[in-house]
């Protein structure tokens, strides 16, 4: 039977997808985690010359890994070697950790997000620099004298060494101060805002030398290529991507994958622009000032694949003596949620990735939201996506189900040539399409729908494997997280019950091979132990999708049988 074959076709095109993925991802090659490079600096302007006597130590970013506390453990080694801590600063969504030398982010934890659900869990932390890791987002100012990220003389001075938002106030600002030996005065000013991932990152720069100087500001994020621990996805199939991204006028969104980097360091030039690093769920990106002509590069660990770091780097501005000047950035680390992404700079929502089915994906996010503005619970929103999708779909369903009800109907006359024409498989081949084209029936027919829906459900489990929002997000008794797999496999068990069921409404031709017999009868259960590795999310849409499937095939059958005996009156 041709549509048995060609469905046989559709789901064993669709597993292979998924088993490849799968490999890809456990055979990738684990970088080994090293000590961060030191990225090559770029040459200061033609004007401007570096003192000879001017000496720079490179900032160890190696951390100290003897404080267990998420707060107090990612103290440089070289804030150690000055006995200077970290200052802290805490807001309503973050909690973060800033280096006086050269005044870098070196940990942001997420307070509205737990590392797991259990109750004594500490928030997640993004910039993960302890045990081995590393992950930095760094700032600084190019130019003789400048503070920039090898100058470890350039230790700054705050006020306070830890900050807190106040409950009347919107934002918090946080000033480090620090003078070069020629007197100029650099302030990096830390904007903070209530309920916002964002921070705005300036540099207020008082030349009080008598020399005209240069600066630039480059923003970077340093990472291994290692998965995030708490971050490790435990699905089957695609998985979220892991690396670097960047935004620039002409090319637009681009990920520039880990083997890319390994491969060749990039080298754009564009005007605005940011940068990022993509992982399962959150984002840590720079965007640069508007209206600057800017440079995005790579670099890498050569031959050792530990440390890559993607960077951006404003344009030169001069500064006359006597003279300030402004240099700025945002910083933004936290959860992928496409409405605050937008607002910060164009195409950072685009870090939300439903992969190439992106044009169906996105709508149906949308969907999913405005129904979860009415039910507040996540699964309840997903089943009412669902029935959305069906009734879309509904058109396509009726021909599916009444092809099948019709060649039902047939089965009898095919029976009866197979036993007529034997092992005459060509003779037989040629007696049915005659059949099909006498009854008006297309073999066919109860396939193509089928085909239809695979790339919403593709497009669907990208959304449901990219939306903070259904991490940790409860559906009832036991499923408390929609974004990992059912932990009794209740869900997946039930799925391939109405997979078998619905396999038993349809026809089977008394023509169909034994073995494809035989496939089609051991399908619910190969689906079912794939589904078992998938998140609880998607395989409560699969669910629904079929018990919907199969009230949907009991009402078209019944209409179809009281037509037939109408015409038969």
């Amino acid at each position: 039977m041709e549509s048995a074959r060609t469905f046989l076709f559709i789901l064993f095109a669709f597993l292979t997808f998924l088993i490849y993925n799968a490999w890809q991802e456990d055979n990738k090659p684990e970088p080994v985690t090293k000590p961060p490079i030191e990225a090559s600096l770029e040459d200061y302007a033609p004007q401007v010359t570096q003192s000879n006597n001017q000496t720079q130590s490179e900032l160890s970013t190696d951390l100290s890994a003897e404080l267990p506390s998420a707060v107090e453990n990612t103290v440089i080694n070289e804030l150690t070697k000055n006995h200077r801590k970290p200052v802290e600063v805490i807001t309503d969504t973050l909690r973060v950790l800033i280096s006086p030398v050269s005044g870098n982010f070196i940990s942001a934890e997420l307070l509205d997000y737990k590392e797991t659900l259990k109750s004594d869990s500490l928030p997640i932390n993004i910039l993960e620099n302890r045990n081995g890791r590393t992950f930095l987002a760094l700032s600084g100012l190019f130019g003789q004298g400048a503070p920039d990220y090898k100058n470890t003389k350039a230790i700054f001075s705050s006020e306070q060494t830890r900050y807190e938002l106040k409950e009347n106030k919107d934002s918090l600002e946080v000033d480090f101060k620090w003078i070069n030996p020629k007197g100029v005065e650099y302030t990096k000013r830390f904007i903070f805002y209530r309920g916002q991932y964002l921070t705005d990152v300036k540099y207020l720069v008082k030349n009080n030398s008598s020399e005209k100087i240069a600066n630039r500001m480059f923003t970077s994020i340093r990472r291994d290529m290692l998965a995030p621990e708490n971050e490790i996805s435990e699905g089957f199939g695609m998985q979220s991507y892991l690396g670097p991204a960047y935004y620039t006028a002409d090319s637009k969104y681009t990920k520039y994958k880990f083997d890319d980097l390994l491969e060749k360091d990039l080298s754009d030039q564009t005007k605005d622009g940011w940068i990022a690093l993509l992982q399962h769920y959150f984002v840590t990106a720079w965007v640069p000032q508007s209206d600057t002509d800017n440079k995005i590069d790579t670099t890498k660990d050569e031959g050792k694949a530990g440390v890559v770091q993607i960077r951006l780097t404003q344009d030169w501005q001069w500064i006359e003596p006597q003279q300030t000047a402004e240099f700025a950035a945002r910083f933004y680390v936290g959860p992928k949620i496409q409405a605050d992404l937008e607002k910060i700079a164009k195409g950072l929502e685009l870090t939300v990735d439903y992969g190439f089915l992106w044009w169906i994906g996105q709508p149906i996010f949308y969907l999913l939201v405005f129904f979860q503005g009415f039910v507040i619970n996540w699964a309840a929103a997903i089943i009412l996506v669902t029935l959305a999708i069906k009734t879309i779909l509904y058109p396509l369903a009726r021909a599916q189900y009444r092809s099948f009800a019709k060649m039902r109907l047939l089965q009898p006359k095919m029976a009866a040539m197979k036993e007529r024409y034997g092992s005459d498989r060509q003779q037989m081949s040629m007696k049915m399409m005659e059949l099909y084209k006498t009854e008006k029936v297309n073999p066919l027919g109860g396939c193509f729908p089928l085909l239809i829906q695979m790339p919403v459900f593709i497009a669907l489990y990208w959304v449901l494997q990219e939306s903070v929002q259904l991490r940790h997000a409860p559906f009832m008794l036991w499923i408390t997280d929609l974004s990992v797999k059912d932990p009794y496999f209740v869900l997946p068990l039930l799925m391939g019950a109405s997979m078998y069921l619905m396999q038993k409404m349809q026809p089977t031709a008394p023509t169909m091979d034994p073995m494809q017999q035989k496939m089609m009868q051991m399908m619910p259960v190969f689906m079912t132990v794939f589904f078992v590795f998938f998140p609880a999310g998607l395989v409560l849409y699969w669910l629904m999708n079929n018990l919907i499937s199969i009230a949907q095939q009991l009402y078209i059958t019944n209409q179809f049988n009281k037509e037939m005996e109408a015409k038969k009156k």
